[in-house]
């Protein structure tokens, strides 16, 4: 398995447009995720939400369990700040995967996005370090998901929205498919399925599909996301297991 997904999977969303619910994001919120790979519990994520006197916060923490972290520790934490319009304005990773020990440092200003990459093991040496142009106001991951709870485009509607991962820059199409029923542990929810177009070369180079769940109702809450990828990896899924 290559575990670099994990910490992509809750993160990897966008925006389209829709009729706005703004209580959606005007409060603190917690989400705590399993995450299951090829039947097997491969650990938990858990995003926080917070408003702020300036804008937003949001974090995500990956942490593998049992089998998979036997075979390859994961221990992930991005924060990301982003304006009252959630445009991204930092993000800071550190991450802990196998022998890899990385901090990663983003900001997006003045219509650039300054990405920097040091290895924690090499006496904080920068492995990466490059500008990407970017739009006057990109989404992280986390600050897309949020836009993305605040609108509901009807079935069949697709739009395009600017995303950034400090590497990379573009529009991303994200498509409405299907009304579905989903079972998480805290039970089932009437849900409504979006496809996001980020993989294959659009943000990230792997090949893989994105599927995400929202609750269709005004908590638009983010239940179930599921990539798949070609045979070998296989699928990964995150069910939400409790939320604050």
């Amino acid at each position: 398995m290559q575990v670099w997904l994990l910490r992509s999977l809750a993160l990897i969303l966008c925006a389209p447009v829709g009729a706005e619910v703004p209580q959606a994001i005007g409060k603190k919120l917690t989400w705590e995720y399993g995450v299951e790979w090829r039947l097997v519990r491969a650990g938990t994520a858990k995003m926080t939400w917070a408003p702020e006197s300036t804008g937003f916060q949001g974090s995500l923490d990956i942490v593998s369990e049992g089998l998979v972290s036997k075979l390859y520790r994961v221990y992930d934490q991005y924060r990301a700040q982003m304006t009252d319009q959630l445009c991204a304005a930092t993000v800071n990773i550190h991450a802990e995967e196998g022998k890899r020990r990385r901090d990663t440092a983003i900001t997006f200003s003045g219509g650039k996005a300054a990405f920097t990459e040091r290895d924690l093991l090499k006496n904080n040496a920068v492995v990466l370090a490059k500008e990407t142009p970017i739009p006057e106001c990109v989404h992280d991951y986390i600050g897309g998901l949020q836009q993305l709870r605040m609108q509901r485009p009807e079935l069949g509607q697709s739009v395009q929205i600017p995303l950034s991962n400090g590497k990379k820059a573009a529009p991303v199409k994200v498509e409405a498919q299907e009304r579905e029923e989903v079972t998480t542990p805290l039970g089932k929810f009437k849900a409504i399925r979006y496809e996001v177009f980020m993989f294959n070369d659009v943000i990230i180079n792997k090949k893989a599909r994105l599927y995400l769940w929202l609750t269709d109702d005004d908590r638009r809450l983010p239940v179930q996301i599921r990539v798949r990828m070609q045979f070998l990896i296989g699928t990964i899924e995150l069910k939400l297991e409790k939320q604050e």
